[in-house]
């Protein structure tokens, strides 16, 4: 039996992993960690420090500011951590990663099992395509509510396909200001934002007189708490480091 400790377990995110746990006869949430108690049917505390309750690993969907709580509550009792907020600092990245040599920590800047295997498809369609002439484009969609652009889940893609490509290539975000040839070793990031897109990401190579395009689409935000559960299963028991879903999906 997995017993997991959820960071946030009162949210919506909280409330969708609740469900897929419940759904898993192996896997079970022992504690939770929220200002806002809720109708869990398991304890729930306001502060991590204040977390008693025995477990194997924490999922931790609430937001950076928690994270002091999370990786001091960790290592203390020796959890591994799956890390699902985003707007992590670089002095919090840092953290996260000296917290690494004590306890097993992953975090992906996208939970879905969908898009790590994307990434794998497509590093490897680079690796022939994109030392082949072929032309390499991502189009990504969210929200009209999205803050950031590219998505961090963009650059996950971008940063899969560029160590299998011969040269350098730079990531273009925006043509607007150069006229002149697309060169051949860049990668074009373009963002969509618009209505209630829970989020698409669309990989395109583009050679002569042919396209091969690899797309994933999420239809809720279900898919990214799904794959919370899956890192959790597999990082419980896991020595100290760092993973990622790349490890999840081998």
């Amino acid at each position: 039996m997995v017993r997991i400790i959820l960071g946030g377990c009162s949210g919506r995110m909280g409330h969708v992993v609740r469900g897929i746990v419940d759904e898993n006869e192996d896997m079970q949430v022992v504690a939770g960690i929220d200002i806002v108690q809720g109708d869990a049917d398991f304890p729930v505390f306001s502060d991590a420090a204040e977390c008693n309750i025995p477990a194997d690993v924490i999922i931790d969907f609430s937001s950076p500011k928690a994270l002091n709580g999370v990786l001091a509550l960790a290592e203390e009792k020796q959890l591994a951590a799956v890390l699902c907020a985003t707007g992590y600092s670089p002095e919090q990245i840092e953290q996260i990663n000296a917290a690494s040599q004590k306890i097993a920590i992953l975090r992906s800047a996208n939970m879905s099992l969908g898009i790590n295997t994307m990434a794998k498809l497509i590093a490897e369609a680079a690796k022939i395509l994109g030392n082949n002439g072929f032309d390499i484009e991502i189009v990504e969609r969210h929200h009209n509510q999205k803050l950031d652009a590219p998505s961090g889940t963009a650059l996950l893609l971008a940063d899969a396909m560029k160590p299998m490509l011969n040269e350098e290539y730079e990531y273009v975000y925006d043509r607007s200001g150069r006229r002149m040839k697309r060169p051949k070793a860049e990668i074009g990031i373009s963002a969509v934002r618009g209505g209630t897109i829970v989020g698409d990401h669309e990989v395109i190579f583009a050679g002569l007189d042919e396209v091969i395009e690899i797309k994933h689409t999420a239809y809720s935000k279900a898919v990214f708490a799904k794959g919370a559960v899956n890192a959790a299963r597999f990082l419980a028991g896991k020595p100290a480091g760092m993973y990622t879903m790349s490890d999840v999906v081998e």
